[in-house]
């Protein structure tokens, strides 16, 4: 049975003092979280280490936001698969639309970084979505699935099981705007499909979450929803109080 997966994305936030408080008070009001979920952390870099030495023997796993597709290297600035799985964690997020936006990350380049993702042992959560003039010109369906194709091409039937797929619509990214729940189950719909026809054996272990503005006031259209294995948590993971409650409804 697949685990409901629960990730806070804490973007370009907090210091390693502010996380080490955080994930203090996360770890004390969830110790008792149901076993059917999984949780886990996505702090900046400067904080993994910190965080990492708090979660131990807790029931919170550690998640990088980004990787580069080298082991080492002369690539001043980037920041290795090997160092992230060294430092601790086991989930790593590839091709957020931020790092499309500002960073004009490729197809091409994420389907690197997952496989150098899973090269280091680690396991990558993909993040696909189309922009608002893409849904509004009905080229949702043809953009998931490019994105798709590219981005998970040439993997190995054990990695491909292993795969979290993170819908996350553009425009719904930290504008508050939220995708309908019929809007969400069709897409996620779309990706089983599509997923399946590029690896047969493997779309039920593979777990495709949504993220995108969830907060507490939508957080309860995802509570046994059909196609969602999961949520991705962008600013609403950085408030303890608001994180904890959005984990409660899944206890």
């Amino acid at each position: 049975m697949k685990k409901f997966l629960i990730v806070g994305n804490w973007k370009m936030n907090k210091t390693i003092s502010d996380s080490l408080e955080i994930i203090r008070s996360l770890k004390k009001t969830i110790s008792n979280a149901d076993g059917n979920i999984e949780i886990v952390v996505c702090p900046p870099f400067t904080a993994l280490h910190t965080v990492n030495g708090e979660i131990k023997n807790s029931n919170i796993n550690l998640g990088a936001q980004n990787l580069f597709w080298k082991t080492e290297g002369a690539f001043t600035g980037e920041i290795s698969p090997l160092m992230i799985k060294d430092v601790g964690c086991t989930y790593v997020l590839i091709g957020h639309s931020e790092r499309k936006q500002y960073f004009g990350e490729s197809d091409n380049n994420i389907n690197k970084k997952i496989n150098a993702a899973f090269s280091a042992g680690l396991i990558p959560i993909l993040c696909i979505g189309e922009t608002l003039e893409e849904r509004e010109k009905n080229m949702t369906f043809d953009v998931i699935k490019k994105q798709l194709t590219l981005a998970l091409s040439n993997l190995t039937e054990k990695s491909a099981s292993l795969v979290v797929i993170a819908y996350e619509p553009v425009w719904a990214v930290g504008t508050g705007n939220i995708a309908t729940l019929d809007q969400i189950q069709n897409v996620h719909s779309f990706i089983k499909k599509t997923y399946s026809k590029m690896y047969k054996s493997v779309i039920r272990s593979a777990r495709i979450i949504y993220g995108g503005s969830i907060n507490l006031n939508n957080i309860s259209n995802f509570v046994g929803a059909s196609n969602v294995d999961g949520i991705l948590v962008g600013s609403a993971s950085l408030e303890i109080e608001v994180f904890t409650k959005i984990i409660e409804y899944f206890m």
